[in-house]
């Protein structure tokens, strides 16, 4: 068994790892037992009852969180013309078109966020091997190929959050920063996870929404009571 330093120690002291503390509690757990000199960000592991491999238990989609995510997002626009000069204007970090897609294909990857206008994704599409592993690659159902371009940068740089589940049945997502005001980590929790329930699929069978935990970046997960969250 792999030894645990004095730090992670530190952090677990008057953690039940078996306990499910309210939302308010675990909030206050994880933003007291931070102990790194960065701010960390607060993250949220919502276990599904759903099995990803069919398409019918897939679930994906965005929240925006009203309280941000405490990142910097650099956003790119694959867009031309009227559009280009919209993104441009909404404060898209970079845009453009062909040159774009040669510059991503050649492995320039410099954003965090990738959008797309329609007329865009017959070339937009080339980039799938290299944008997909990565989750860049825009998609419609979460809002990133969209002939509003003003709506959707606005969106990425405000604190939308794109959620897919793993191969586990699990959703993660960061939801803020520890130097967020406990209540404001809160809010964004019950944002991401009202999300990801609205996105039920229609193959879902049973008990939908199983566990949800929340950690820092360096600290141990706690166990949260659903109740507290989703009035479940």
């Amino acid at each position: 068994m792999a030894k645990v330093g004095k730090r992670i120690s530190s952090a677990r002291e008057g953690i039940d790892r078996n306990k499910l503390y309210s939302l308010d509690e675990a909030v206050g757990l994880v933003k007291g037992r931070s102990k790194t000199k960065f701010d960390e960000t607060v993250e949220v592991a919502i276990n599904l009852g759903v099995d990803p491999r069919h398409a019918d238990q897939m679930v994906r989609g965005v929240c925006v969180l009203p309280n941000g995510t405490g990142k910097n997002v650099r956003v790119a626009v694959f867009a031309r013309g009227d559009k280009a000069d919209e993104a441009k204007a909404a404060g898209a970090d970079i845009v453009g078109a062909e040159e774009l897609v040669q510059e991503v294909q050649g492995g320039k990857i410099d954003f965090d966020r990738c959008i797309a206008t329609p007329d865009m994704m017959p070339l937009v599409g080339r980039l799938g091997k290299v944008l997909g592993p990565r989750g860049l690659m825009p998609n419609p159902k979460v809002g990133t190929v969209t002939p509003d371009v003003t709506a959707a940068v606005n969106d990425a740089k405000g604190g939308a959050v794109q959620f897919r589940v793993e191969k586990a049945g699990i959703v993660h997502a960061g939801v803020g920063k520890v130097s967020f005001s406990e209540e404001a980590i809160t809010q964004n929790v019950k944002a991401l996870v009202d999300a990801v329930q609205k996105a039920k699929p229609s193959g879902a069978k049973g008990s939908y929404l199983k566990r949800i935990a929340v950690s820092s970046t360096m600290g141990p997960g706690v166990k949260i009571d659903l109740a507290s969250v989703s009035g479940e």
